[in-house]
């Protein structure tokens, strides 16, 4: 399985992951290192009538139309840190994924495509997927709402999701393949050690 087109994938898949690590690591150092305004896009008043005095936020924080983008000036270390975590999971979680992708394409190129290694690297990549997807949704659902709620106490703030949640049956998909594969690797090994 040695193809032109497989130890491209393998290369290109390589190189992603580790872009993706490093636009994770510079966007982190960054941002904390970063003196600007952070902001949060909130539904809040989504369709209501503000008035002409507009939505109850704290001091310092600008709104603008009904699905309020709150920016807060001079914001404290607890606000930044959540406006990365609204922004960093999705990175390291694209980082990790291409980075276990790239080993099951390498896993293809070393050994063939129905090998245990392979049927095992399928499985971590499906559970990385499964897993990570709801987790790293979670964390950026949540730090959107506790950064909402910090400039804006009538907002509230509590556990929240953001992102495709379609990626979790990819991942079970890839994890009960893995499983498949495994069975036919066991089974083609008996079979030959029985001829």
């Amino acid at each position: 399985m040695n193809t032109r087109l497989t130890r491209t994938l393998a290369t290109v898949t390589f190189g992603l992951a580790v872009l993706c690590g490093l636009a994770f690591l510079g966007k982190g150092a960054s941002h904390m290192l970063d003196d600007g305004a952070v902001c949060v896009k909130t539904g809040f008043w989504a369709n209501s009538s503000l008035g002409p005095e507009g939505p109850p936020v704290g001091k310092g924080v600008d709104v603008s139309s009904s699905t309020a983008r709150l920016c807060q000036d001079s914001p404290s270390v607890g606000q930044r840190a959540a406006d990365l975590g609204s922004e960093l999971p999705w990175l390291l979680f694209g980082a990790l994924a291409l980075l276990l992708f790239s080993r099951l394409v390498t896993g293809v190129l070393e050994q063939g495509p129905f090998t245990d290694t392979v049927a095992r690297r399928l499985s971590a990549l499906g559970w990385l997927v499964a897993v990570g997807t709801p987790l790293a949704g979670l964390v950026v659902g949540s730090s959107q709402s506790w950064l909402a709620g910090s400039m804006a106490p009538v907002v509230g703030s509590g556990l929240g999701f953001s992102g495709p949640t379609a990626l979790v049956l990819a991942g079970l998909g890839a994890v009960i393949m893995g499983r498949i594969m495994r069975e036919g690797v066991r089974m083609r090994e008996d079979v030959e050690a029985t001829i």
